[in-house]
């Protein structure tokens, strides 16, 4: 199973984040539109992700949520009817949640910089650095912080799944 290095933060400006990717010498690569419906699953997390004019992806990952850069194992394959594959996923184990988001995608180094609007959520910056276990990969995360000037407050330990379930139960919604 493939790993990568991952750090999620608030950022209360995309126009800002956008400055410290071009700043860090990141390419951009676009905007992806994606909905991703996440499954009940009994252990680590299931995702189908849908994008705006892309194929779909089924997504598996596992990784812990208490630390701020967190190591994450996962498993990612491109499936075909994803309104199918959805219904089958749904009667099999239900939905968790629905995430929808807006993502500007960079590429630095051997990492993906994400600067997400999430719906109902917010705007966030992620980091994947997607080089394994590495010092190199840690490096590259110490940099990508510094670049965007990530403290450890603004750090989010949880998915955005769980936020949509968080924000769902204190509104009773």
């Amino acid at each position: 199973m493939p790993v990568n290095l991952e750090l999620k933060a608030r950022f209360a400006s995309p126009g800002r984040a956008h400055e410290c990717a071009a700043a860090c010498g990141a390419s951009r690569e676009g905007t992806l539109v994606q909905q991703d419906t996440y499954f009940r699953v009994p252990r680590g997390r299931l995702k189908l992700r849908e994008f705006d004019g892309a194929e779909p992806e089924l997504i598996f990952y596992e990784r812990p949520e208490d630390d701020a850069e967190r190591w994450s194992r996962f498993t990612r394959e491109t499936v075909g009817n994803a309104p199918a594959l959805r219904i089958v996923l749904t009667d099999a184990f239900g939905v968790l949640a629905v995430v929808r988001k807006r993502r500007e995608l960079y590429l630095f180094r051997d990492a993906r910089i994400h600067i997400d609007e999430v719906e109902g959520l917010g705007t966030f910056v992620e980091f994947e650095v997607t080089g394994g276990k590495t010092a190199a990969s840690v490096a590259t995360m110490k940099d990508l912080r510094d670049a965007f000037g990530i403290a450890d407050e603004s750090v989010v330990r949880a998915s955005y799944s769980d936020m949509i379930l968080a924000k769902r139960i204190s509104t009773g919604t």
